[in-house]
Protein backbone atom coordinates (compact mmCIF):
# COMPACT_ATOMS: atom_id res chain seq x y z
CA UNK A 1 0.00 0.00 0.00
CA UNK A 2 1.31 3.44 -0.91
CA UNK A 3 0.36 7.05 -0.36
CA UNK A 4 -0.15 9.43 -3.29
CA UNK A 5 2.88 11.39 -4.49
CA UNK A 6 1.02 14.20 -6.22
CA UNK A 7 1.03 17.58 -4.53
CA UNK A 8 -0.38 20.60 -6.31
CA UNK A 9 0.00 23.98 -4.58
CA UNK A 10 -3.09 26.22 -4.46
CA UNK A 11 -3.50 27.96 -7.85
CA UNK A 12 -1.70 31.27 -8.00
CA UNK A 13 -0.11 30.83 -4.58
CA UNK A 14 3.66 31.33 -4.73
CA UNK A 15 4.61 30.86 -1.09
CA UNK A 16 4.96 27.07 -1.52
CA UNK A 17 7.94 25.55 -3.31
CA UNK A 18 8.24 21.88 -4.27
CA UNK A 19 11.71 20.29 -4.07
CA UNK A 20 12.99 16.98 -5.36
CA UNK A 21 15.03 15.55 -2.48
CA UNK A 22 15.64 15.66 1.24
CA UNK A 23 18.91 17.47 0.61
CA UNK A 24 17.05 20.22 -1.26
CA UNK A 25 14.52 20.40 1.55
CA UNK A 26 17.37 21.11 3.97
CA UNK A 27 19.37 23.47 1.77
CA UNK A 28 16.66 25.61 0.16
CA UNK A 29 16.22 28.89 2.04
CA UNK A 30 12.84 30.10 3.17
CA UNK A 31 13.16 33.45 1.43
CA UNK A 32 11.80 35.62 -1.40
CA UNK A 33 8.27 35.13 -0.08
CA UNK A 34 8.45 31.31 0.08
CA UNK A 35 7.37 30.09 3.53
CA UNK A 36 6.72 26.38 2.87
CA UNK A 37 8.87 23.71 1.24
CA UNK A 38 7.44 20.35 0.22
CA UNK A 39 9.27 17.16 -0.73
CA UNK A 40 6.48 15.11 -2.33
CA UNK A 41 6.83 11.35 -1.97
CA UNK A 42 5.11 8.07 -2.72
CA UNK A 43 5.82 5.98 0.37
CA UNK A 44 5.87 2.18 0.35
CA UNK A 45 4.33 0.12 3.13
CA UNK A 46 1.07 -0.16 5.04
CA UNK A 47 0.87 2.60 7.63
CA UNK A 48 -2.69 1.63 8.49
CA UNK A 49 -1.37 -1.71 9.73
CA UNK A 50 1.07 0.11 12.01
CA UNK A 51 -1.80 2.14 13.46
CA UNK A 52 -3.93 -0.97 13.97
CA UNK A 53 -1.09 -2.86 15.66
CA UNK A 54 -0.54 -0.03 18.13
CA UNK A 55 -4.08 -0.45 19.52
CA UNK A 56 -3.76 3.11 20.77
CA UNK A 57 -6.46 4.59 22.97
CA UNK A 58 -7.92 8.05 22.68
CA UNK A 59 -5.48 10.93 22.68
CA UNK A 60 -1.86 11.19 21.58
CA UNK A 61 0.44 8.16 21.83
CA UNK A 62 4.17 8.97 21.44
CA UNK A 63 6.15 6.39 19.47
CA UNK A 64 9.82 5.64 19.85
CA UNK A 65 11.95 3.02 18.14
CA UNK A 66 11.45 0.46 20.90
CA UNK A 67 7.64 0.76 20.69
CA UNK A 68 7.71 0.39 16.92
CA UNK A 69 10.15 -2.52 16.95
CA UNK A 70 7.95 -4.56 19.27
CA UNK A 71 4.99 -4.48 16.87
CA UNK A 72 4.22 -7.70 15.01
CA UNK A 73 3.74 -6.65 11.40
CA UNK A 74 3.47 -8.14 7.93
CA UNK A 75 6.03 -7.34 5.27
CA UNK A 76 4.07 -4.24 4.19
CA UNK A 77 3.71 -3.06 7.78
CA UNK A 78 7.42 -3.62 8.41
CA UNK A 79 8.29 -1.51 5.37
CA UNK A 80 6.13 1.32 6.73
CA UNK A 81 7.84 1.01 10.13
CA UNK A 82 11.26 1.41 8.52
CA UNK A 83 10.07 4.54 6.68
CA UNK A 84 8.94 6.06 9.98
CA UNK A 85 12.24 5.28 11.66
CA UNK A 86 14.27 6.54 8.70
CA UNK A 87 12.44 9.87 8.61
CA UNK A 88 12.79 10.30 12.34
CA UNK A 89 16.54 9.58 12.10
CA UNK A 90 16.90 12.10 9.26
CA UNK A 91 15.69 14.85 11.58
CA UNK A 92 17.74 13.61 14.52
CA UNK A 93 20.81 13.85 12.27
CA UNK A 94 20.01 17.53 11.68
CA UNK A 95 20.14 18.14 15.42
CA UNK A 96 16.35 18.35 15.71
CA UNK A 97 14.09 16.63 18.25
CA UNK A 98 11.31 15.09 16.17
CA UNK A 99 8.21 13.62 17.74
CA UNK A 100 6.42 10.69 16.11
CA UNK A 101 2.86 10.33 17.39
CA UNK A 102 -0.29 8.34 16.83
CA UNK A 103 -3.06 10.94 17.17
CA UNK A 104 -6.41 9.38 17.96
CA UNK A 105 -8.38 12.51 18.79
CA UNK A 106 -7.62 15.14 21.42
CA UNK A 107 -8.57 14.85 25.07
CA UNK A 108 -8.33 18.55 25.94
CA UNK A 109 -11.64 20.11 26.92
CA UNK A 110 -13.18 22.57 24.44
CA UNK A 111 -11.92 26.08 25.03
CA UNK A 112 -14.48 28.68 26.02
CA UNK A 113 -12.40 31.86 25.85
CA UNK A 114 -12.44 34.49 23.10
CA UNK A 115 -9.86 32.54 21.05
CA UNK A 116 -9.14 28.84 20.69
CA UNK A 117 -5.45 28.16 21.23
CA UNK A 118 -5.28 24.43 20.47
CA UNK A 119 -3.57 22.88 17.41
CA UNK A 120 -6.89 22.43 15.60
CA UNK A 121 -7.17 26.21 15.29
CA UNK A 122 -5.31 27.83 12.39
CA UNK A 123 -2.07 29.12 13.85
CA UNK A 124 1.60 29.78 13.22
CA UNK A 125 4.48 28.34 15.20
CA UNK A 126 6.68 30.86 16.95
CA UNK A 127 10.21 30.95 18.35
CA UNK A 128 12.59 33.44 19.93
CA UNK A 129 15.38 32.50 17.49
CA UNK A 130 15.51 31.32 13.88
CA UNK A 131 13.69 28.00 13.57
CA UNK A 132 11.56 25.97 11.16
CA UNK A 133 8.82 23.39 11.64
CA UNK A 134 9.12 19.98 9.97
CA UNK A 135 6.13 17.70 9.57
CA UNK A 136 4.73 14.72 7.71
CA UNK A 137 1.39 12.89 7.97
CA UNK A 138 1.65 9.19 7.08
CA UNK A 139 -1.87 8.01 7.83
CA UNK A 140 -5.24 9.57 8.55
CA UNK A 141 -6.21 13.11 7.68
CA UNK A 142 -3.33 15.38 6.69
CA UNK A 143 -2.49 18.75 8.18
CA UNK A 144 -4.17 21.75 6.59
CA UNK A 145 -2.85 25.13 5.49
CA UNK A 146 -4.28 28.59 4.98
CA UNK A 147 -2.95 31.19 2.55
CA UNK A 148 -1.50 34.23 4.30
CA UNK A 149 -3.49 36.53 2.06
CA UNK A 150 -6.72 34.74 2.99
CA UNK A 151 -6.35 35.00 6.75
CA UNK A 152 -6.47 37.57 9.53
CA UNK A 153 -5.11 37.37 13.05
CA UNK A 154 -7.98 36.71 15.40
CA UNK A 155 -6.75 39.43 17.77
CA UNK A 156 -7.26 41.94 14.93
CA UNK A 157 -10.98 41.18 14.65
CA UNK A 158 -12.69 44.06 16.48
CA UNK A 159 -15.18 41.93 18.43
CA UNK A 160 -12.51 39.44 19.45
CA UNK A 161 -10.07 42.16 20.49
CA UNK A 162 -12.79 43.82 22.56
CA UNK A 163 -13.50 40.51 24.30
CA UNK A 164 -9.79 40.02 25.00
CA UNK A 165 -9.51 43.54 26.40
CA UNK A 166 -12.42 42.79 28.68
CA UNK A 167 -10.73 39.58 29.80
CA UNK A 168 -7.45 41.42 30.36
CA UNK A 169 -9.10 44.24 32.28
CA UNK A 170 -6.83 47.01 31.05
CA UNK A 171 -6.01 49.29 28.14
CA UNK A 172 -4.86 48.41 24.62
CA UNK A 173 -1.21 49.21 25.26
CA UNK A 174 2.15 47.43 25.45
CA UNK A 175 1.16 45.41 28.52
CA UNK A 176 -1.93 44.14 26.71
CA UNK A 177 0.18 42.99 23.78
CA UNK A 178 2.42 41.12 26.21
CA UNK A 179 -0.69 39.47 27.64
CA UNK A 180 -1.74 38.38 24.13
CA UNK A 181 1.69 36.93 23.45
CA UNK A 182 1.97 35.13 26.79
CA UNK A 183 -1.33 33.34 26.16
CA UNK A 184 -0.58 32.58 22.46
CA UNK A 185 -3.61 34.58 21.36
CA UNK A 186 -1.52 36.46 18.79
CA UNK A 187 -0.53 33.38 16.73
CA UNK A 188 -4.05 32.21 15.83
CA UNK A 189 -5.78 33.13 12.60
CA UNK A 190 -9.27 33.22 11.14
CA UNK A 191 -9.96 32.45 7.47
CA UNK A 192 -11.45 35.25 5.41
CA UNK A 193 -14.82 34.52 3.78
CA UNK A 194 -13.27 33.59 0.41
CA UNK A 195 -10.50 31.45 1.92
CA UNK A 196 -9.69 28.05 0.44
CA UNK A 197 -8.05 25.64 2.89
CA UNK A 198 -5.28 23.59 1.31
CA UNK A 199 -4.08 20.11 2.24
CA UNK A 200 -0.52 19.11 3.12
CA UNK A 201 -1.19 15.62 1.73
CA UNK A 202 -0.02 12.22 2.91
CA UNK A 203 3.58 11.08 2.81
CA UNK A 204 5.05 14.46 1.90
CA UNK A 205 7.78 15.85 4.14
CA UNK A 206 7.43 19.57 4.81
CA UNK A 207 9.58 22.36 6.18
CA UNK A 208 7.58 25.48 7.00
CA UNK A 209 8.41 28.94 8.29
CA UNK A 210 7.81 29.95 11.90
CA UNK A 211 7.37 33.39 13.40
CA UNK A 212 10.60 34.68 14.93
CA UNK A 213 12.33 38.09 15.17
CA UNK A 214 13.54 39.39 11.78
CA UNK A 215 12.20 36.41 9.84
CA UNK A 216 12.52 37.18 6.10
CA UNK A 217 9.14 35.61 5.28
CA UNK A 218 5.73 35.46 6.96
CA UNK A 219 5.08 32.28 8.95
CA UNK A 220 3.11 29.43 7.41
CA UNK A 221 -0.47 29.23 8.75
CA UNK A 222 -1.59 25.66 9.45
CA UNK A 223 -3.60 23.43 11.76
CA UNK A 224 -4.25 19.86 12.73
CA UNK A 225 -7.40 18.72 10.92
CA UNK A 226 -10.66 18.80 12.89
CA UNK A 227 -11.37 15.53 14.69
CA UNK A 228 -14.49 13.93 13.25
CA UNK A 229 -16.23 10.71 14.38
CA UNK A 230 -15.18 7.62 12.48
CA UNK A 231 -11.97 9.05 11.08
CA UNK A 232 -8.82 6.90 11.34
CA UNK A 233 -6.05 7.82 13.73
CA UNK A 234 -3.21 9.93 12.34
CA UNK A 235 0.47 9.04 12.19
CA UNK A 236 2.34 12.33 12.43
CA UNK A 237 6.01 13.31 12.52
CA UNK A 238 6.68 16.85 13.72
CA UNK A 239 9.66 18.84 14.93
Amino acid sequence: MTTPSLFVPPPGYERIRVVGSFEKLVETPLAAGVNALCWPRTLPGDFGEVVAALEAGQGITPLDEARLRELRLSTAGSVAREVLLEDQQRLFDLGLLPSLDCVNGYLNAPETGPIRTDVQSFHVDSATVEADTWLCTYHGTASQGLRNDEAVRRIDLPETRAALLSLYGGEDAAEFRTFLNNHYYDVHYAPLPQAQVWDFGLGHLWRIATEYPDSPVPPCIHRAPPTLPGQPARLLLIS
